[in-house]
């Protein structure tokens, strides 16, 4: 079992990475009337004004749906439709507007605004936080590792600002959430076997098991990340008694199913049955019946498109996981760091994996390989050892790769996180095309009647200072860490 970590992400550090994240992933608003979105939210309405899970009244406003026994209802996991019901619950009583108060049609103006509000809610109170708080834990995770706040920061910008994980966190899409419980369990299993102490509270278990239970609500295809995060806490726990680590196998266990039970509620509200998914009846997808649900095995020639294919390749949209290998290549070959590497390479690997197996890989409207996204935490983390050893030199072309990064995904969030899938290269059109236009969207634009160059500065005038003040931050930690162990010597 690994030795308590003396390094912790420092408080004000966190703090100030939180709101930059949370503030950055609710500013931007991607189109509430994409299909895969707005099939959950068309959800979440017929919950809470009916109560009843269909969505026959929505049928022509999504292609994304399943049809049993003569009624239409999404064809996702419950899980985003869910977590989205308080904020329609909210919305409805406050503005006194309801869906059928509208025309039901994406090109009504009042309709738009109607689902762009309880979109935004959703996002604010849910992907926005998730994403927020693992990027946090993540800062925690690779200064623990490294003894740096900066190399800790660079892991946690790196994913939350410099990977399309940011522009999927402006979706109802199920990527950007789930991508964010895996981390937010990692940190759970790393930190609670850190020592005796740790081993022994309660909340660790429990994060891991909800978080892993929540995450296979929204996605089910979350079961392949989430079993490799499984087998490293087996790993992680195995020199404990075997009552202790039953003891810790119950509680986590407990606590995901705990998180998993609404879906069995939600399927005998739709569908009469406990057990059935949507996808069992997925209207107009025929690739959906080939293998298990579209998956079959994983094709090389998919897997050099996700990674470098000009329109879905990551390191189009996230160039500064060119150096990701290379980090985590580096935990793998240090002994305290090494089993954490091997799953975070792991995870990767098997996210990337399954994208290339499945039948839709490109993800249809998409920017970078959408399927894959809950592997940008994981791969993110290997920057922070890299950071830590490099020279002056080496670290400032990390920080240029990170600064182009962030830009490409300002402009994505901003622009389009769903590009369509006829366009060869879409990083240029439409996504930088339309951003350096200020073809974009904003809140002010959208809400306050601003023009989009307005939006975009006054975003800019509160994130870049409270970048720099979470980077300046970073630096104070460290001097004062080096003085520390000085003054110790």
């Amino acid at each position: 079992m690994m030795q308590p970590q003396q390094a912790r992400g420092p408080h004000g550090v966190a703090i100030g990475l939180f709101l930059l994240v949370w503030f950055s992933c609710i500013w931007f608003g991607s189109y509430e009337g994409n299909p895969n979105s707005a099939t959950r939210l068309f959800a979440a309405i017929s919950l809470v004004e009916r109560g009843d899970a269909t969505i026959d009244e929505f049928e022509t406003l999504t292609i994304d749906k399943a049809e049993f026994n003569g009624h239409i209802y999404t064809d996702k996991m419950p899980g985003m439709t869910l977590l989205a019901m308080p904020s329609v619950w909210l919305a409805d009583p406050v503005t006194g507007q309801r869906s059928d108060g509208f025309r039901y049609g994406l090109r009504d103006p009042a309709f738009g605004d109607y689902l762009r509000l309880r979109q935004l809610l959703t996002i604010a109170t849910t992907s926005a936080i998730l994403i927020a708080l693992a990027a946090v834990l993540l800062l925690d995770m690779a200064t623990g590792i490294t003894g740096s706040a900066k190399a800790g920061l660079v892991a946690a910008l790196t994913y939350a600002m410099a990977t399309p994980a940011w522009g999927w966190s402006t979706t109802l899409f199920g990527h950007a959430p789930v991508g964010a419980l895996l981390m937010i369990a990692t940190w759970a299993v790393w930190r609670g076997t850190s020592g005796a102490r740790e081993t022994a509270r309660l909340r660790y278990p429990v994060m891991v098991g909800a978080t892993l239970g929540l995450a296979l609500l929204i996605e089910l295809t979350a079961i392949f990340p989430a079993s490799v995060i499984g087998l490293w806490a087996i790993w992680r726990t195995r020199t404990l008694a075997a009552p202790e680590r039953l003891r810790l196998a119950g509680i986590t266990v407990l606590a995901g199913l705990v998180l998993l039970s609404p879906m069995l509620v939600y399927n005998q509200i739709a569908f009469g049955q406990w057990l059935r998914i949507g996808y069992q009846g997925v209207v107009g997808f025929d690739g959906m019946n080939q293998g298990l649900f579209g998956l079959t095995y994983p094709r090389l020639d998919i897997l050099f498109q996700l990674i470098a294919g000009p329109q879905r390749g990551l390191i189009f949209v996230a160039p500064i996981l060119i150096l990701a290998p290379f980090g985590l290549a580096r935990m793998i070959r240090t002994p305290d760091t090494r089993d954490l590497g091997i799953m975070a390479l792991a995870l990767a690997i098997v996210m990337l994996l399954y994208n290339a197996s499945y039948f839709y890989w490109n993800g249809g409207y998409s920017t970078g390989p959408r399927h894959a996204m809950p592997a940008m935490a994981f791969l993110a983390l290997g920057l922070g050892p890299l950071w830590a050893v490099s020279g002056r030199t080496a670290r400032r072309w990390i920080g240029a790769l990170l600064a182009v990064s962030a830009f490409i995904n300002l402009a994505i969030a901003a622009a389009e996180i769903t590009a369509p899938d006829y366009i060869a290269f879409p990083l240029w059109d439409p996504i930088l095309k339309h951003f350096l236009e200020l073809d974009i969207r904003t809140v002010p634009s959208d809400w306050w009647g601003w023009k989009t160059g307005f939006g975009l500065a006054l975003y800019l005038v509160v994130a870049l200072p409270l970048a720099w003040l979470t980077w300046r931050g970073a630096d104070l930690s460290d001097d004062a860490r080096r003085d520390s162990l000085a003054a110790v010597a």
